[in-house]
């Protein structure tokens, strides 16, 4: 048993230790948009992070992170909740996951079954929270004003949620699967978040429930004992505290995929700022994003002289073909050449050199995927703020 299972994690009252007057103490860091200051803290199995809320816990990795390594460190990876019921024990020995609903064959599963009587089953993705950069969305929109960190590459290890399915046995007339966790809504009036995948795409092989994170137990914050991944897909999907699985006979029509985490049902996911789309859809797969992670925006670099600058594409699992660096506003573009290939739903580095003129200029980072995607070159506009994906601009300085 490791030290963290020792501990079990009392969840609520890590955290209200550290909301008060570690908070209070914490220095802030100022996120590139109109009220953009958030304080650093730095809350149980994590390192100083930009926080969003307390309850629930909102947590957004620092942007220098993602040029640390192609993969995102457990201490450093994103946070975000939506109840703030929090588990406040969590006992290894006694956890169970729960596979019932339309089965021929119930399931109780304790850890250490999952991890014994299963194959294994590795993966590197990335996670993203839907609304990752909505504090850049202009005009802007409600919901949680956050930066470019709201997102993280790891290689989550566990079981494939196809050999937890076959094991219990689907009835005829299957038609959903929905996940829910641990973590419960503080009032009866609030729904409880219960996600929901297509059959298909619960039995894809890729789908499944982790144990493990870049080698380790998961973390807490990051839904310690069981998460859901769902590579290619938006963060809503990934239930942490995951301990109950149903099959059901219908389409799923709880608030969480009825009503939240919707985008306008067209080929953009997009309208004209400021209208409603006249029929949505739920939010699925990740599109295409790329960043340079090496410079931050107003950065000095040596004019007439080669800069490197490093960076991160991803998108929904189609895999990336290529990234061009324009450093001149969008006049030329330069391919980048591409790090190792991780997979198809990991982020893939990317490098090249650039010499600079003296004075303020505007490097564009632009992606293209395997599929034939490609980042736009004009922002894309909805009214929950979700899939941000404009090519980014930044601003260097050559002295």
């Amino acid at each position: 048993m490791t030290p963290i299972e020792r501990r079990h994690f009392l969840a609520g009252a890590g955290l209200s230790l550290v909301a008060g007057p570690a908070l209070a103490a914490a220095k802030s860091v100022v996120m590139p948009f109109d009220n953009g200051e958030r304080p650093l803290v730095a809350l149980p199995q994590k390192r100083p992070m930009i926080l969003l809320s307390t309850r629930p816990p909102q947590l957004e990795t620092p942007f220098a992170v993602f040029n640390q390594g192609t993969l995102t460190p457990n201490d450093a990876f994103f946070v975000r909740y939506h109840l703030s019921g929090l588990p406040t024990l969590i006992d290894p020995a006694t956890f169970r996951l729960t596979i019932g609903g339309q089965v021929e064959k119930p399931l109780e599963l304790s850890l250490a079954a999952l991890k014994r009587d299963f194959p294994v089953h590795e993966v590197v993705a990335v996670n993203q929270c839907s609304g990752n950069s909505r504090g850049f969305v202009e005009p802007r929109v409600g919901g949680g004003q956050l930066g470019n960190g709201a997102m993280g590459n790891a290689r989550w290890r566990g079981v494939a949620l196809k050999d937890l399915l076959d094991r219990a046995g689907l009835r005829a007339g299957s038609r959903q699967v929905t996940f829910n966790g641990l973590d419960n809504p503080p009032l009866d009036t609030i729904p409880d978040f219960v996600k929901a995948l297509d059959l298909d795409q619960a039995r894809d092989g890729e789908v499944m429930v982790a144990y493990a994170m870049n080698g380790q137990v998961l973390p807490f914050l990051n839904g310690y004992p069981l998460r859901l991944v769902v590579p290619g897909h938006y963060g809503t999907y990934w239930v942490k505290h995951l301990n109950e699985i149903n099959v059901v006979d219908a389409q799923f029509d709880g608030y969480w995929m009825k009503t939240a985490y919707r985008v306008p049902d067209n080929d953009c996911a997009c309208v004209a700022p400021g209208q409603k789309p006249d029929k949505t859809r739920p939010i699925t797969r990740l599109n295409i994003r790329s960043f340079v992670t090496s410079h931050a925006d107003g950065a000095k670099v040596p004019s007439g002289r080669a800069a490197e600058l490093r960076g991160i594409a991803f998108n929904g699992g189609s895999g990336i073909a290529r990234v061009l660096v324009s450093p001149d506003g969008g006049a030329n573009w330069l391919e980048a050449r591409l790090g190792a290939d991780m997979g198809r739903h990991s982020f893939r580095e990317l490098r090249l050199g650039v010499t600079l003129p003296k004075g303020r200029q505007k490097v564009l980072v632009r992606a293209f995927a395997s599929d034939g995607e490609a980042q736009p070159l004009e922002p894309r506009w909805q009214p929950s703020g979700y899939m941000r994906n404009v090519a980014e601009v930044l601003t260097l300085e050559a002295v």
